[in-house]
């Protein structure tokens, strides 16, 4: 099964799609997994990564091992291996999408939302993997969310020759393709080569992949598999909960026409909360390998990079770092705005503090580091998903470095040797 649902809350009750039951569950406990047995007639799971440790564990690693995992994919991708009798192609399933286990998630969210789906998609040569929000239309149609990436781009090359752009939505997917696919990479690298990397160096063997219908390699593991295809056709979509916990606009975007739905056997739908845990890693996790790779160009020690969840892990981070020289701390701060420019806040700490505890890094804050350490650069670009910022952002940086030669004896909190 790709979705571990060892360890899952169970809830037997009936939950109809429509009435945020399932949101009030996956909101309330939000680093439970849950499993919904009967969702408008199926079955779905919520909260299913909504921990680094859950993220770790999928691919068959250790959590602070995260980071190097995904850069050193992306440094070396391999093959895929493609499988004749993939584990979605169990069964066909009847095509209407309103009859799924999918939810709307907030109030004025304009409809039912597809949120965890990985979109593949192909054209020219070139294969790509990336995440859109998806609303539910009718049984056969749904509004996507296109933003001006790569998909925007293989779906106006489409357009130019008078063709669709056909696609493959993948529903519960091996937690390395969901990963890979949030991934910022050069147009025309293909993303599954990099989630085969990572398979390989957690599982032992390359990502198994399988054709669908419509010709497009997909993930073989996957819950569910909608083929279609991007139209010209286009209707307004939205409003729909971002990143921030806020409700995006409403915009005109494409209609995808679905023709084929495939799933395993039992399948599990996946729910992604918008803007919960899971949202927050799933975006925020993929960025880290750049913001390390980047720091470490100016700072040769890096220890380990974080987006932290209270910062939606997107706008605030966190580097540790060895210093070789002063003056590191300063260098780190300005890479890690180069390496991920939609951050807004960063505090460099010394690399025996834990950045995974936020209690930690603000203990090092106080008692490291006084507010001539603050770097403060205004009108900077930012993020359009920070409600504050206004065409363009203040960044702020922490340099909570202890000095290079100090006595490093006032600064280290007081332990007791193991018992023997």
């Amino acid at each position: 099964m790709t979705i571990d649902l060892e360890g899952a809350k169970e809830v037997r009750e009936t939950i109809d799609p429509d009435n945020y039951d399932a949101t009030r569950y996956m909101q309330g406990d939000q680093e439970t997994t849950f499993l919904f047995s009967d969702l408008n007639g199926g079955r779905a799971a919520g909260n299913v990564y909504s921990t680094r440790e859950k993220i770790a564990k999928a691919m068959g690693i250790e959590r602070d091992g995260l980071v190097m995992h995904i850069m050193d994919a992306m440094a070396s991708p391999c093959d895929t291996e493609e499988v004749q009798d993939p584990a979605f192609g169990f069964q066909e399933i009847p095509l209407d999408l309103t009859k799924l286990p999918i939810v709307k998630y907030f109030p004025k969210d304009a409809g039912r939302y597809i949120s965890a789906g990985v979109v593949i998609s192909e054209y020219g040569g070139r294969r790509n993997a990336s995440y859109h929000r998806m609303l539910i239309r009718d049984k056969d149609s749904i509004g996507i969310r296109l933003v001006p990436r790569h998909t925007f781009t293989l779906y106006n090359e489409a357009r130019k020759n008078g063709e669709d752009l056909k696609v493959a939505i993948c529903i519960g997917a091996p937690a390395e393709v969901m990963v890979s696919a949030a991934l910022s990479v050069d147009f025309g690298t293909d993303e599954l080569t990099i989630a085969s990397s990572m398979y390989r160096k957690g599982h032992g063997t390359p990502l198994k992949v399988a054709k669908c219908g419509n010709g497009l390699t997909v993930p073989a593991d996957c819950e569910y598999v909608l083929e279609g295809r991007i139209t010209s056709e286009t209707a307004p979509e939205g409003p729909f909960v971002d990143i921030a916990g806020t409700y995006d606009e409403i915009r005109e975007q494409p209609i995808v026409k679905i023709e084929r739905i495939w799933a395993k056997k039992d399948p599990v739908f996946q729910l992604l909360l918008p803007g919960g845990f899971e949202h927050f890693l799933l975006m925020g996790v993929p960025r880290e390998p750049i913001i390390f790779k980047t720091v470490r160009q100016a700072v040769p020690r890096v220890k380990n990079v974080r987006l932290t969840e209270g910062g939606c892990c997107w706008l605030n981070g966190v580097v540790s770092i060895a210093k070789n020289k002063e003056g590191d701390g300063v260098n780190a701060i300005m890479a890690a705005f180069t390496g991920h420019t939609s951050m807004k806040s960063v505090i460099v700490v010394d690399d025996d503090i834990d950045i995974f505890d936020d209690r930690e890094v603000e203990w090092a804050v106080a008692t490291r580091m006084q507010a001539d350490k603050i770097i403060r650069i205004p009108g900077a670009a930012g993020s359009s998903l920070d409600p504050s910022a206004h065409g363009t952002t203040w960044k702020v940086g922490y340099d909570a470095t202890l000095p290079l030669n100090c006595d490093r004896a006032p600064f280290v909190k007081a332990t007791v040797p193991e018992k023997k």
